[in-house]
């Protein structure tokens, strides 16, 4: 997969700058790549320190998806060409039976290795968004999903568009919702986190300004003018964070008949009764029972997705987020990081991640073999097995997060 992300300053009033980062892989909905992560990282570190940066911008190329997600298809590669290995070995004649054992550890290493080498980059990238001492924007058009919710809920500003798309989708395709979900689909209204996190619901940009999802809603058109705004602001006669407040709401103004009707709203009472208590099979039963409002047609559309995305999606992915949200919702920013290192990695290693890739995104069969039938035959042992952290605290790739932040 190729893409960049195209670094630019934007000269501002009073000797200031803007800081502008656009994401630039639109063949594939703005997927991020590990390149691509490594130079927004880099670029966020040294605007961090930079005294003549105001404020930044994460945008992208293109009106269709700000981000999609992580490059899930660069880990297929890594997870398929490790199971090759291992098939090789397995048909190989009796005199090379004793190099299995070293092939098929040489080739899990090195697809672990690579898992842990992406998603550590990814955390860190999406840690130091929300704890980030300057307004950070992330303009959200379109579809923004997975490892494009990690960039967008840390940041201090989230604008979406009328046509904007939330989700954490990751039950389709056996992974689980991470990039720091575990902490913000816990700060969502009791039940809503995990709700989405079971069904992969889209959240349109009314639904998600009024969950708190997102600060502003603004015309797809006005992205020029939000660059215009911010070189204009008058940086040094009010804090930072309430210029970026000023610039951003005086241009939501235009866009309030242009919001999108609402799809998750008017279920809001019921999802937060579905979902709030109970064991993770009652939950999925209630889900699926939710009822249909009479006259939504739209709204209708939209629940019967979600339901059937709770029916056709990964058993042990449920489990996971259950757990998160129903074990991890006292744990700081940095642990949640932390723990969703150790996940990652073993999903990769269990197979359920790989699977769901091959049947959703490579073969596109649309049938995962999904390891268990539903969620009341998966073994807990399995699930206790992929949170059972893989390295000693001082051991951790992400042991320093939270040695020093700061939160806006």
């Amino acid at each position: 997969m190729t893409g960049q992300v195209n670094i630019q300053v934007l000269p501002s009033t009073e000797g200031f700058h803007i800081g502008v980062a656009e994401l630039d892989n639109p063949a594939s909905l703005n997927a991020l790549t590990y390149d691509m992560l490594a130079q927004l990282h880099e670029a966020l570190a040294h605007w961090q320190d930079d005294d003549t940066v105001a404020c930044v911008v994460i945008h992208a190329v293109g009106e269709k998806a700000f981000c999609a997600g992580g490059d899930v298809r660069a880990m297929y590669l890594q997870m398929h060409q490790a199971r090759e290995v291992v098939q090789e070995a397995e048909q190989a004649d009796s005199t090379q039976v004793g190099q299995e054992p070293s092939l098929r550890h040489e080739a899990a290493l090195k697809a672990m290795q690579y898992l842990t080498d992406y998603f550590t980059l990814e955390y860190q990238t999406d840690y130091l968004i929300h704890t980030y001492p300057k307004p950070i924007i992330v303009w959200g058009g379109g579809i923004v999903m997975g490892g494009g919710m990690g960039l967008y809920m840390g940041a201090s500003h989230r604008i979406t568009t009328p046509d904007s798309r939330l989700a954490m989708p990751e039950i389709n395709i056996g992974l689980y919702p991470d990039v720091g979900g575990t902490w913000f689909l816990n700060q969502l209204p009791p039940g809503v986190g995990m709700f989405l996190g079971l069904t992969g619901a889209m959240v349109n940009a009314t639904d998600a300004l009024a969950l708190s999802m997102t600060d502003h809603i603004l015309l797809t058109n006005q992205r020029e003018a939000l660059f215009s705004a911010l070189q204009q602001a008058q940086w040094l006669d009010v804090s930072i964070f309430s210029t970026v407040d000023q610039v951003l709401s005086s241009l939501g103004e235009s866009a309030i008949d242009a919001y999108p009707e609402i799809q998750m709203l008017p279920y809001l009472p019921a999802i937060q009764a579905a979902c709030h208590s109970g064991s993770l099979a009652s939950i999925c039963q209630r889900i699926d029972a939710l009822p249909r409002i009479a006259h939504a047609p739209q709204s209708d559309k939209w629940l019967s997705q979600a339901q059937t995305a709770l029916r056709e999606g990964s058993p042990i992915t449920a489990h996971i987020c259950y757990r998160q949200l129903t074990q991890f919702h006292n744990e700081s920013l940095a642990d949640c990081f932390r723990m969703e290192l150790t996940l990652s990695v073993r999903c990769g290693d269990l197979g359920e991640f790989y699977e769901g890739v091959r049947a959703r995104l490579i073969e596109k069969t649309g049938q995962p073999a999904w390891q268990y039938a539903d969620v009341t035959k998966v073994d807990d042992d399995v699930i206790d097995q992929l949170f059972t952290p893989l390295w000693a605290d001082y051991e951790h790739p992400l042991h320093t997060l939270g040695e020093q932040f700061y939160l806006h």
